[in-house]
């Protein structure tokens, strides 16, 4: 075939991609079951990066260890990186955490679904979380400095029954974080290189299990710091290419008009074996359309280049729901505010988000869009499972671009991973190993039993995603369910941490009576929608909107009514800390300097006034100032690429540089006692001490506070705020 043979002696445009390549004529799939890579490079990509970033990674720990002159790892230092982590590598690690498979994948497929308003209420969408979690991260500074893990918060404050209750919460939201990863990760391999996914699913998580158990959450940090930079490299790449090398914005915007401008029997012809619309294959057995081509249902003229989508906003509401499950309830992201030094804390999440925003706006606005803008012959079932980015990829550079779009999947998932596994390890260790099993746990005996739950963890998530996949169940799938099992954790949490009339019992009512009534909602909204409950009815649109503003929204209110009318407490904030135990007496980052009153008060006051007016700028201001656009002008969508072009290489260039800015000292004291130990030069080493560990408080002990909780208490209470509820910023 040559040209658009299909379509002799018909008046029907050709679609820009089979001028391009011909070949797209009468596939029914991009894929088509034949791997562009091959199965070598899917091996060499799963398991040679998986050692290489193994021992780089552990090289680099093992020298800031040895030149810097600490030779010594505690368990304190393995779970929380010396709690004096700064704003840059903070910011690089809350951009790579926050980076899922679903990150670069889901957000090209609601750009292929709805169109502009796909990749900004995804970006929108999953940023606020961020924004508002440095909130909560300075709050931590402030009233529980000593803390490992957000259970350990919830044991000190809410007693043995919350703590039980947020516990099994997070590991529920690490489940599904990592599910999510190996889902899509296991699927691209699997479509780029042909190694077989459950394969692919038991190799991928291996990569993250050797640095992260050798390392800590240090090794961790400085593996996140070198994936997003490279997942940066790739996304600048892609957006070149897209925008500048290969296409223009305006020819962009032309194709996607084209796109629309077709009729329900063109696309028939389209897609079809023969050119005839017996042949066709464009609609599926539920006549559902299968291709990017026509208009485009519940949106303003059936155009892609309108922020008026129906679909689009209602896929914006379930991602800001769903994602302030998979921040507030991930320990990952506690794990993250435990590191950082306080005055970075605030200031590393807000930079984070901002910086993760351009992830996947400019990429999905690049790749997302220019896969409908094309017309490439991607199927639904393709695009639900996150084969956009690989199929522009390899349709733009060929086995390179399969290639890039591989190995930035890796370092998403890797870093991700490590980031889950540490979470994991974290709340095995110190809420379940030292509270109840072990509670005279030695630090070597903390530092064992994480890494051998890193090891375990990565094992069980492997076989787990191959058995989500065998219930039919993809990357699409599980990024919507997610609000609806964690969502109800989330306002119990804020209230913890800002609300001293918040009830522990009325936590744990709002948490369970939360999820019931979600997924009661959601399996009546599928029975009433689809006339039965299965896989797919249960995965719509409404019927995970429904589950997910429940879970939310319900929790909030018996818990905002539980401890406001029926049990209110008057909690003192500033004895918080005093039921909270280090295993090693390694009291870096807890010094005075670390705990200025002052200064938290300032870093608190600084992240609430941008964080909410951030937050009501990307999900209000700039939605409502689109508007008026309607179907966006060639103008207006060359300054909204223009907009995610600059944004992505700001982002790229803040989170490159400043890390090693800020760290130029400590890159400086490395390379120093590397030249002395060549020149043979004698370096004093300083060695952390290990002091027999306490046993974990409870809330009944009443045991002397240590003396840096009683220098704590003298100063200045913890100022109170209002309580979350579902109405208002906290709610949204």
């Amino acid at each position: 075939m040559s040209g658009c043979d299909i379509l002799t002696g018909t008046e029907i445009p050709c679609p820009p991609s089979w001028a391009e390549n011909p070949d797209y004529q009468g596939m029914d799939s991009y894929f088509g079951g034949t791997p562009p890579l091959s199965k070598a490079i899917g091996y060499l990509v799963v398991v040679g990066f998986g050692a290489l970033f193994s021992v780089f990674t552990t090289a680099v720990v093992y020298m800031d260890k040895i030149f810097s002159g600490n030779a010594t790892v505690t368990s304190e230092h393995f779970n929380t990186a010396g709690r004096m982590v700064k704003t840059g590598l903070t910011a690089s690690v809350i951009v790579s955490q926050w980076t899922w498979a679903a990150t670069l994948l889901q957000s090209s497929n609601v750009a292929w679904n709805y169109g502009v308003s796909g990749p900004f209420w995804y970006a929108s969408g999953a940023t606020i979380q961020v924004l508002l979690f440095g909130v909560l991260a300075i709050s931590l500074k402030d009233i529980a400095p000593s803390a490992h893990t957000m259970c350990e918060i919830v044991r000190a404050r809410w007693g043995k029954s919350a703590h039980i209750t947020f516990l099994i919460f997070a590991f529920l939201a690490n489940i599904i974080v990592t599910s999510m990863l190996l889902l899509g990760g296991a699927a691209t391999v699997e479509a780029l290189t042909g190694v077989n996914y459950e394969l692919a699913s038991f190799l991928i998580p291996w990569g993250v299990i050797l640095y992260t158990s050798a390392g800590g959450l240090k090794a961790t940090f400085m593996a996140s710091y070198l994936h997003t930079m490279i997942i940066f490299a790739v996304l600048i790449t892609m957006i070149t290419i897209v925008y500048i090398q290969v296409y223009s914005s305006d020819q962009i915007y032309d194709f996607l008009n084209q796109t629309v401008s077709y009729s329900s029997e063109e696309c028939q012809v389209l897609f079809s074996t023969d050119g005839t619309v017996e042949s066709s294959f464009y609609y599926d057995d539920n006549n559902k359309k299968q291709y990017a081509c026509g208009a485009v249902p519940n949106n303003n003229s059936g155009s892609y280049l309108t922020m008026l989508s129906a679909d689009g906003l209602m896929f914006g509401i379930i991602n800001i729901v769903g994602n302030f499950g998979t921040v507030f309830v991930d320990q990952s992201y506690w794990q993250s505010a435990i590191a950082a030094r306080p005055e970075s804390a605030a200031k590393g999440y807000l930079l984070g988000g901002i910086c993760w925003f351009a992830i996947p706006f400019s990429l999905a606005t690049s790749l997302g869009l220019a896969s409908t803008a094309l017309m490439l012959p991607i199927s639904s079932s393709e695009a639900g499972n996150g084969l956009v980015p690989p199929a522009v990829a390899d349709h733009l550079l060929g086995e390179a671009g399969s290639a890039l779009v591989l190995i930035m999947l890796f370092m998403a998932i890797v870093s991700t991973g490590s980031a889950e596994s540490i979470a994991v390890s974290s709340l095995v260790a110190y809420d379940i190993y030292r509270e109840y099993i072990n509670p005279e746990a030695t630090g070597a005996k903390i530092l064992w039993v994480s890494r051998v739950v890193i090891v375990l963890f990565g094992i069980f998530m492997g076989l787990f995603s191959i058995a989500l996949n065998a219930m039919g169940l993809n990357l699409g799938w599980v990024y919507l369910f997610m609000g609806v099992v964690i969502g109800s954790a989330v306002i119990p949490l804020w209230n913890m941490m800002t609300w001293s009339k918040a009830s522990g019992t009325g936590a744990v009512i709002a948490a369970w009576s939360g999820l019931v009534l979600a997924l009661i909602g959601w399996l009546v909204g599928a029975k009433i929608q689809g006339g039965s409950v299965t896989v797919a009815t249960l995965g719509t649109n409404e019927v995970m909107l429904s589950g997910n503003l429940i879970a939310i929204f319900s929790s909030g209110i018996i818990h905002y009514i539980y401890s406001k009318f029926i049990d209110p407490q008057d909690y003192d904030f500033s004895t918080l800390n005093e039921n909270i135990h280090l295993v090693e007496q390694d009291l870096s980052g807890l010094g005075d300097e670390q705990q200025d009153k002052k200064v938290l008060k300032r870093a608190k006051r600084w992240i609430i006034r941008r964080g909410y007016l951030l937050t009501f700028v990307l999900i209000i201001v700039w939605p409502i100032l689109s508007i008026p656009a309607g179907v966006f002008t060639k103008p207006y969508f060359a300054f909204w690429v223009l907009v995610s072009i600059a944004w992505g290489f700001g982002a790229a260039i803040t989170i490159s540089v400043l890390p090693l800015f800020e760290s130029q000292d400590e890159i400086g004291k490395v390379c120093s006692g590397m030249l002395n130990y060549i020149l043979c030069k004698k370096v004093e080493e300083t060695y952390a001490e290990e002091e027999p560990a306490a046993p974990a408080k409870t809330l009944e002990e009443e045991e002397p506070a240590p003396q840096a909780a009683k220098a704590l208490e003298e100063d200045e209470p913890v100022k109170e705020v209002e309580p979350a509820t579902p109405s208002g910023d906290e709610a949204a």
